[in-house]
């Protein structure tokens, strides 16, 4: 296994890249389908009122590799466990690519969510291989290739299923994460864990021990519940307004807005750098105001695309902003943890994702979009007060006598 020296840095730029690279790749094995449902659908011969399954299963597979997958980049090593889940990814993908039965399909997708979360091992990785002066940074960069990764995803496998089928997107996809298995094989650096003595059931099972006992993952997962349900609240319901009149957009233009979002690639890697000079906690007050008043410009969507589109920017900056500052928050000198941190805290994720989906349709369905607009900025607003309330108590503290705190 290749280790590096004591003068060569363990996380180089180009690998870090590699590994954004990576990232972006196997999370848009999630998101392909999106644009693909109604071919699959009508390939297999299958209702419309059933192909929604095909973005559960996926979801519940990565559902499931966040509590039985992740935990285990404390216990092995995980330049292993990340090539070894890129190749059974890839052999998934070609299951999905080669199905004829609705079952076998559903089964194909469950396990390309659950081999995705290899995206949470990764950003460990490159967390534990970083210096502490860069861990922040790298966690950025890495997680930018996942915004970008999601952003792209739609895009790229609807231009493809309409050159070749949708077939063609799933054995491409499983072809490049194929390459990046073997790249990152023979360039990448192992780390093996400290020794642990915990056994697998242990180790998954302390997860719910770091919730009890970290109150750093307890502040920080519930920020990052209430951003991702608010992310979710607007990219679940927009599609709803913007296709109906007067703006009637098609399916196509209505992706494209989705490109607004790259916005969240830049905040990533600026947080993560503002994260390494101790400014951890300024960006994360900041992001969360600019998210709370992104709802403002959102409200508009009838009345102005433009204000709509800036409402999109400023929203998807701060939530991404939020998101890279908590795992750097969370992950800084504590890589003997880093997986099971990052499964417990992303488990928050997938709950606000999950709950904004639901809510923002439901609250569409009977108020409209300025509800759920209201919803959104609702959810914003109480992560920004929990922020302040979080500040201030910190403050309190400080301001005590040192015999008064040990009360």
């Amino acid at each position: 296994m290749h280790t590096p020296s004591a003068t060569q840095p363990r996380l180089t730029r180009a690998m870090t890249l590699l590994l954004a690279l990576t990232c972006g790749i196997a999370v848009a094995t999630v998101y392909i389908a999106q644009p693909l449902l109604e071919s699959m659908a009508r390939d297999l011969g299958v209702g419309q009122q059933r192909i929604g399954w095909v973005v559960g299963a996926t979801q519940a597979g990565y559902a499931l590799g966040l509590l039985l997958i992740v935990p285990l980049g404390d216990l092995i090593d995980r330049k292993r466990l990340i090539v070894g889940q890129l190749w059974v990814s890839a052999l998934a993908l070609m299951a999905v690519g080669m199905a004829w039965d609705w079952a076998v399909l559903l089964m194909a997708l469950a396990l390309v969510g659950l081999m995705a979360v290899m995206v949470q091992v990764m950003v460990a990785h490159a967390a534990t291989l970083a210096t502490p002066a860069q861990q922040g940074q790298a966690v950025g960069t890495v997680t930018s290739g996942v915004v970008l990764g999601i952003l792209l995803a739609r895009l790229v496998s609807g231009f493809v299923a309409d050159m070749a089928g949708w077939r063609v997107v799933y054995f491409a996809a499983a072809g490049v994460l194929m390459l990046m298995a073997c790249l990152l094989w023979r360039g990448m650096p192992g780390a093996r864990p400290a020794a642990q003595r915990l056994g697998y059931l242990a180790l998954t099972g302390s997860l719910w021990a770091l919730f009890k006992e970290d109150p750093a993952l307890r502040r920080r997962g519930l920020y990052g519940l209430l951003i991702f349900a608010a992310f979710s609240v607007l990219w679940s319901a927009m599609v709803l307004p913007l296709s109906a009149s007067p703006l009637a957009l098609s399916h196509t233009q209505i992706g494209l807005i989705g490109l607004a979002g790259v916005a969240g690639a830049v905040a990533a890697s600026r947080a993560g750098r503002l994260a390494d000079q101790g400014r951890g906690e300024r960006t994360t007050g900041f992001a969360l105001a600019v998210l709370t008043v992104s709802w403002l410009p959102t409200a508009f969507v009838e009345h102005s695309l433009l204000a709509f589109l800036v409402g999109v920017v400023l929203l998807d900056f701060a939530v991404q902003a939020v998101h890279v500052t908590n795992q750097s928050l969370l992950l800084a000198g504590r890589s003997a943890q880093a997986s099971r941190l990052i499964g417990a805290y992303m488990c928050c994720y997938s709950l606000g994702s999950g709950l904004g989906a639901v809510l923002a349709t439901w609250v569409y369905a009977r108020w409209g979009w300025a509800a759920v607009c209201g919803l959104g900025a609702g959810i914003s607003a109480t992560a920004l007060g929990c922020w302040l309330g979080a500040r201030t108590g910190s403050a309190a503290m400080a301001a005590l006598p040192a015999r008064d705190q040990n009360l």
